[in-house]
């Protein structure tokens, strides 16, 4: 089997259009930037005062609301206390400890490990390093292939920004580097076969990746790396049975599975994790964003104590493991991530998204009718809309009409920040929403979408 490829042709359009995950209504040297000046709650405001709801809870990640003073104090004490200190030659320091223990002790069973960094995108190079560090560790030199998806996103550095599948950021980045392999996207409503069910695509494309396994040698594919549902890549949740015939391809050939909690973690889909709304049982998961609010950059790598053990005696081998951040672990950042999880479990916000979930996601499916409107999907407090020229046909707009950039626009006119992904409207509020605020979210996107549909009629 070929490998999928990440297109850019004319030819390609409709695929490339689909996996280009930025957009605006009007160029970016023309459009100067919104400057936001403070927040409060759900809720931030710009330098000329106008208040908006942050539909996107700022980049997939204020769970716990802006503004938010025990985060403040947590941050402030800390730097009184212990301002900085690194990780390295033996070191470490309470907060970096007690986030470490905590994390363990609420994620899957297998996963007793823990390795702090400042981003995703560098967790994720972390976990290339470590997949590789393991397997020659244990002897198998050649194992060292990791496959992603197409249109999942999992960072921007040359690694991580390999693993992602789109478009933009591999173009002229020379990227993928050698090693990283993608596979077909889970998304039924784009890439289902006429009729298929969602079990029967599930099972298609856990034999694509059976078959990319088989083709590469099972000796040489070392993960498999995935959102439980996919962010920026048009937050695409996986069909009936995906995860579990995926894991069942992985185990078949003993290969990692690799969970990218990053958006889904801590609650975003009314689960703890991500893994727990899909039975997934990975043997590394990647955690950021509501880790810590995004209040402080904090990332962490969480792996099995068998994985843990092989890089641990080959360490002492080398007499080194020779990887690691300054900051990485933090003392602010880490104290920060602890309160942040205090707060969350203490205002049961992951019980308010399985409570909420289902109310948001049934407003937003109110718009399925709507005219400009080929599907909706989502699932907690996560969700989208995608935009088409032809509900029938599911036929996209052409990418120069930017359409979801102008409705993203209207949007904030009408106080709603909200992400357009090219013609897909993410939707990602903070976890501490409420009832009222999501009929205003999804009132403001109302009349944003009518506007939308009155210009599409007069520029087609």
């Amino acid at each position: 089997m070929d490998q999928p490829t990440i297109p850019n042709s004319d030819a390609a359009r409709d695929v490339a259009y689909l996996m280009h995950p930025y957009t605006n209504a009007r160029r970016h040297e023309d459009l100067g930037p919104v400057v936001i000046e403070r927040g409060d709650g759900v809720y931030v405001y710009d330098d000329q005062g106008k208040k908006y709801i942050e539909g996107l809870a700022g980049l997939w990640s204020v769970a716990v609301g802006f503004g938010e003073e025990r985060l403040v104090n947590a941050a402030t004490e800390q730097m009184r206390k212990l301002p900085f200190y690194h990780l390295f030659a033996h070191r470490s320091h309470s907060p970096a400890i007690q986030l470490s223990e905590r994390l363990v002790s609420m994620t899957p069973d297998r996963l007793q490990k823990t390795f702090f960094t400042n981003s995703g995108s560098e967790a994720n190079d972390t976990v290339i390093k470590i997949v590789r560090f393991y397997n020659n560790a244990i002897g198998r030199p050649e194992k060292k292939k990791i496959i992603s998806r197409l249109r999942g996103y999992h960072g921007i550095n040359v690694a991580s920004g390999s693993l992602t599948g789109l478009p933009l950021n591999h173009a002229d980045f020379d990227l993928p580097i050698d090693g990283i392999l993608h596979v077909s996207c889970p998304h039924h409503y784009r890439q289902a076969l006429d009729g298929e069910s969602e079990e029967d695509f599930a099972t298609r494309l856990a034999a694509e990746l059976d078959e990319r396994i088989v083709q590469e040698g099972p000796e040489t594919v070392a993960a498999f790396i995935g959102e439980p549902v996919m962010g920026a890549g048009g937050v695409i949740v996986p069909p009936a049975t995906y995860w579990q015939k995926i894991q069942d391809v992985c185990r078949k050939h003993d290969v990692l599975v690799i969970a990218d909690e990053v958006i889904t973690g801590f609650g975003r889909l009314g689960t703890p994790f991500g893994c727990d709304s899909f039975d997934i049982d990975p043997d590394i998961m990647v955690l950021s964003k509501q880790l810590s609010s995004s209040y402080q950059p904090l990332a962490a790598v969480l792996f099995t104590d068998e994985i843990y053990q092989a890089v641990a005696d080959n360490t002492n081998r080398l007499g080194s493991f020779g990887h690691g951040y300054t900051a990485g672990g933090h003392p602010v950042a880490t104290a920060v991530a602890l309160e942040n999880l205090n707060i969350i479990e203490e205002r049961q916000l992951v019980g308010n998204a399985a409570e909420l979930g289902p109310y948001m996601q049934k407003a937003l499916r109110s718009f399925s009718d709507h005219p400009l409107v080929g599907e909706v999907r989502g699932t907690g407090l996560i969700g989208a809309v995608e935009l088409v020229a032809n509900k029938a046909s599911k036929t996209p707009f052409e990418p120069k009409m930017q359409v979801g950039g102008f409705l993203g626009e209207r949007a904030m006119e009408q106080g709603l920040i909200i992400r357009p992904l090219l013609d897909t409207i993410a939707f990602c509020p903070p976890l501490i929403i409420n009832r009222q605020q999501i009929d205003d979210m999804i009132e403001c996107f109302a009349t944003a979408l009518d506007q939308t549909a009155k210009h599409v009629e007069t520029v087609t």
